[in-house]
Protein backbone atom coordinates (compact mmCIF):
# COMPACT_ATOMS: atom_id res chain seq x y z
CA UNK A 1 0.00 0.00 0.00
CA UNK A 2 0.82 3.80 0.15
CA UNK A 3 0.77 6.51 2.69
CA UNK A 4 -1.29 9.83 1.25
CA UNK A 5 -0.32 12.99 2.83
CA UNK A 6 -0.88 16.70 1.98
CA UNK A 7 1.55 19.27 2.53
CA UNK A 8 0.29 23.16 2.76
CA UNK A 9 1.77 26.80 3.95
CA UNK A 10 -0.16 28.22 6.15
CA UNK A 11 0.46 31.61 7.79
CA UNK A 12 4.07 31.12 7.13
CA UNK A 13 4.65 27.55 8.56
CA UNK A 14 4.93 24.10 6.83
CA UNK A 15 2.10 21.39 7.93
CA UNK A 16 1.63 17.97 7.00
CA UNK A 17 -1.47 16.29 6.83
CA UNK A 18 -1.93 12.31 6.61
CA UNK A 19 -4.93 11.67 4.33
CA UNK A 20 -4.65 7.96 3.78
CA UNK A 21 -2.06 5.99 6.14
CA UNK A 22 -2.68 3.03 4.09
CA UNK A 23 -4.08 3.73 0.40
CA UNK A 24 -4.22 0.91 -2.12
CA UNK A 25 -5.05 2.07 -5.59
CA UNK A 26 -6.11 -1.20 -6.74
CA UNK A 27 -9.22 -0.79 -4.40
CA UNK A 28 -9.99 2.85 -5.44
CA UNK A 29 -10.54 2.80 -9.21
CA UNK A 30 -13.02 4.45 -11.36
CA UNK A 31 -12.82 3.03 -14.94
CA UNK A 32 -14.03 4.38 -17.88
CA UNK A 33 -17.09 4.51 -19.46
CA UNK A 34 -17.74 1.24 -22.61
CA UNK A 35 -17.42 2.09 -25.68
CA UNK A 36 -19.16 1.14 -28.99
CA UNK A 37 -22.88 0.74 -27.87
CA UNK A 38 -24.66 -0.65 -30.56
CA UNK A 39 -28.83 -2.17 -30.56
CA UNK A 40 -30.46 -4.45 -32.93
CA UNK A 41 -34.30 -4.49 -32.64
CA UNK A 42 -36.01 -8.04 -33.59
CA UNK A 43 -39.69 -9.14 -33.62
CA UNK A 44 -39.00 -10.83 -30.31
CA UNK A 45 -36.49 -8.79 -28.51
CA UNK A 46 -33.88 -5.76 -28.36
CA UNK A 47 -30.24 -6.95 -28.50
CA UNK A 48 -27.73 -4.17 -27.05
CA UNK A 49 -24.24 -4.81 -26.70
CA UNK A 50 -21.08 -2.59 -25.82
CA UNK A 51 -16.96 -3.23 -25.74
CA UNK A 52 -14.49 -2.94 -22.97
CA UNK A 53 -11.07 -3.76 -22.98
CA UNK A 54 -10.27 -7.19 -23.51
CA UNK A 55 -8.50 -8.05 -20.21
CA UNK A 56 -11.30 -6.55 -18.29
CA UNK A 57 -13.94 -8.63 -19.68
CA UNK A 58 -13.84 -11.35 -16.94
CA UNK A 59 -13.95 -8.80 -13.74
CA UNK A 60 -16.19 -6.73 -14.87
CA UNK A 61 -20.32 -5.76 -14.04
CA UNK A 62 -22.76 -3.80 -15.64
CA UNK A 63 -25.96 -1.76 -15.88
CA UNK A 64 -28.07 -0.35 -18.45
CA UNK A 65 -30.76 1.99 -18.60
CA UNK A 66 -32.86 2.74 -21.13
CA UNK A 67 -36.35 5.04 -20.98
CA UNK A 68 -38.62 6.44 -23.90
CA UNK A 69 -36.65 9.10 -26.14
CA UNK A 70 -38.68 11.79 -24.48
CA UNK A 71 -38.62 11.15 -21.30
CA UNK A 72 -36.22 12.21 -18.55
CA UNK A 73 -33.28 9.71 -17.18
CA UNK A 74 -34.72 10.25 -13.90
CA UNK A 75 -37.93 7.51 -14.17
CA UNK A 76 -35.42 5.52 -16.91
CA UNK A 77 -35.84 1.69 -16.17
CA UNK A 78 -32.30 -0.23 -14.82
CA UNK A 79 -31.51 -3.62 -16.40
CA UNK A 80 -28.49 -6.05 -15.25
CA UNK A 81 -26.97 -8.34 -17.76
CA UNK A 82 -26.67 -11.96 -16.09
CA UNK A 83 -23.28 -12.75 -16.85
CA UNK A 84 -20.11 -10.21 -17.30
CA UNK A 85 -20.97 -10.57 -21.21
CA UNK A 86 -20.73 -6.76 -22.29
CA UNK A 87 -24.46 -7.30 -23.68
CA UNK A 88 -27.91 -7.55 -22.66
CA UNK A 89 -31.32 -8.33 -24.05
CA UNK A 90 -34.91 -6.44 -23.73
CA UNK A 91 -37.96 -8.11 -24.43
CA UNK A 92 -40.23 -7.24 -26.52
CA UNK A 93 -42.62 -7.10 -24.38
CA UNK A 94 -40.83 -4.63 -22.30
CA UNK A 95 -41.10 -2.17 -24.97
CA UNK A 96 -44.21 -0.58 -26.77
CA UNK A 97 -44.35 -0.58 -30.51
CA UNK A 98 -43.57 2.35 -32.12
CA UNK A 99 -41.83 4.40 -29.62
CA UNK A 100 -38.04 5.46 -30.06
CA UNK A 101 -36.28 4.52 -26.77
CA UNK A 102 -32.53 5.40 -25.81
CA UNK A 103 -30.31 3.25 -23.78
CA UNK A 104 -26.67 3.91 -22.11
CA UNK A 105 -24.69 1.87 -20.16
CA UNK A 106 -21.71 1.85 -17.42
CA UNK A 107 -19.58 -0.42 -15.90
CA UNK A 108 -17.35 -1.05 -12.90
CA UNK A 109 -15.42 -4.29 -11.16
CA UNK A 110 -17.58 -6.96 -10.10
CA UNK A 111 -18.09 -7.29 -6.72
CA UNK A 112 -16.71 -10.89 -6.84
CA UNK A 113 -13.79 -9.71 -7.67
CA UNK A 114 -11.25 -9.58 -4.32
CA UNK A 115 -7.93 -8.41 -5.52
CA UNK A 116 -9.76 -4.89 -6.90
CA UNK A 117 -12.65 -2.71 -6.07
CA UNK A 118 -14.05 0.57 -7.95
CA UNK A 119 -16.90 2.63 -8.04
CA UNK A 120 -19.17 3.31 -11.20
CA UNK A 121 -18.00 4.77 -14.13
CA UNK A 122 -19.26 7.49 -15.62
CA UNK A 123 -22.33 6.89 -18.79
CA UNK A 124 -21.63 5.48 -21.64
CA UNK A 125 -22.33 7.60 -25.20
CA UNK A 126 -25.99 6.30 -26.02
CA UNK A 127 -27.76 4.56 -28.67
CA UNK A 128 -31.50 4.86 -30.31
CA UNK A 129 -33.73 1.77 -31.03
CA UNK A 130 -37.44 1.16 -31.71
CA UNK A 131 -39.97 -1.20 -31.43
CA UNK A 132 -41.18 -2.18 -35.26
CA UNK A 133 -45.13 -0.92 -35.16
CA UNK A 134 -48.08 -3.53 -35.28
CA UNK A 135 -49.81 -2.42 -38.48
CA UNK A 136 -53.37 -2.01 -38.08
CA UNK A 137 -54.10 -4.06 -41.29
CA UNK A 138 -53.09 -7.03 -39.83
CA UNK A 139 -56.21 -7.13 -37.70
CA UNK A 140 -58.60 -6.21 -40.91
CA UNK A 141 -56.90 -9.71 -42.27
CA UNK A 142 -57.51 -10.98 -40.06
CA UNK A 143 -61.10 -10.42 -39.30
CA UNK A 144 -61.53 -10.91 -42.88
CA UNK A 145 -60.36 -14.59 -43.01
CA UNK A 146 -62.05 -15.21 -39.86
CA UNK A 147 -65.55 -14.20 -41.76
CA UNK A 148 -64.17 -16.50 -44.30
CA UNK A 149 -64.11 -19.51 -42.57
CA UNK A 150 -67.26 -18.95 -40.65
CA UNK A 151 -69.25 -17.71 -43.75
CA UNK A 152 -68.02 -20.68 -46.22
CA UNK A 153 -69.20 -23.70 -44.13
CA UNK A 154 -72.35 -21.88 -43.68
CA UNK A 155 -73.04 -21.32 -47.41
CA UNK A 156 -72.53 -24.95 -48.51
CA UNK A 157 -74.68 -26.31 -46.00
CA UNK A 158 -77.46 -23.72 -46.89
CA UNK A 159 -76.95 -25.11 -50.57
CA UNK A 160 -77.01 -28.71 -49.51
CA UNK A 161 -80.12 -28.15 -47.62
CA UNK A 162 -81.49 -26.36 -50.69
CA UNK A 163 -80.45 -28.84 -52.94
CA UNK A 164 -82.16 -32.25 -50.90
CA UNK A 165 -85.60 -30.27 -50.30
CA UNK A 166 -85.30 -29.88 -54.32
CA UNK A 167 -85.00 -33.52 -54.43
CA UNK A 168 -87.76 -34.30 -52.39
CA UNK A 169 -90.05 -31.56 -54.55
CA UNK A 170 -89.23 -33.35 -57.73
CA UNK A 171 -90.74 -36.25 -56.75
CA UNK A 172 -94.12 -34.39 -56.75
CA UNK A 173 -93.25 -32.12 -60.07
CA UNK A 174 -95.93 -32.56 -62.78
CA UNK A 175 -95.11 -31.44 -66.36
CA UNK A 176 -96.40 -28.19 -67.45
CA UNK A 177 -98.98 -28.00 -69.68
CA UNK A 178 -99.21 -24.68 -72.23
CA UNK A 179 -100.95 -22.05 -70.24
CA UNK A 180 -99.82 -23.21 -67.14
CA UNK A 181 -98.69 -21.18 -64.28
CA UNK A 182 -94.75 -22.02 -63.73
CA UNK A 183 -94.28 -24.96 -60.83
CA UNK A 184 -92.04 -23.42 -58.02
CA UNK A 185 -90.18 -26.50 -58.19
CA UNK A 186 -89.20 -25.59 -61.76
CA UNK A 187 -88.00 -22.24 -60.93
CA UNK A 188 -86.03 -23.21 -58.27
CA UNK A 189 -82.79 -24.33 -60.18
CA UNK A 190 -82.72 -20.38 -61.38
CA UNK A 191 -82.94 -19.49 -57.51
CA UNK A 192 -80.21 -21.85 -56.60
CA UNK A 193 -77.92 -20.52 -59.66
CA UNK A 194 -78.67 -16.45 -58.45
CA UNK A 195 -77.90 -18.03 -54.82
CA UNK A 196 -74.75 -19.71 -55.80
CA UNK A 197 -73.72 -16.40 -57.47
CA UNK A 198 -74.38 -14.51 -54.63
CA UNK A 199 -72.50 -16.56 -52.54
CA UNK A 200 -69.02 -16.46 -55.33
CA UNK A 201 -69.21 -12.70 -55.44
CA UNK A 202 -69.76 -12.24 -51.74
CA UNK A 203 -66.56 -14.53 -50.83
CA UNK A 204 -64.54 -12.64 -53.37
CA UNK A 205 -65.43 -9.43 -51.97
CA UNK A 206 -64.28 -10.55 -48.28
CA UNK A 207 -60.87 -11.49 -50.09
Amino acid sequence: GYRVSLQGNFFGRNHTYVTFPEYNPRKHIKLDPPLNIQSNVTASKCHIWWSVPWYLVEILQYELQYKEYSMSWEIALNKTPSSSLPQVEIEAAELRSGIAYIARVRCKVSENEDSYHSQWSEWSQTTVFQRAGVPELSEKILNTRTMQLLFIPLSFGTLLYLFWNFKLSSRYCCFLTSGQKASPALTFPRQLLSFSHSIICTVGILR
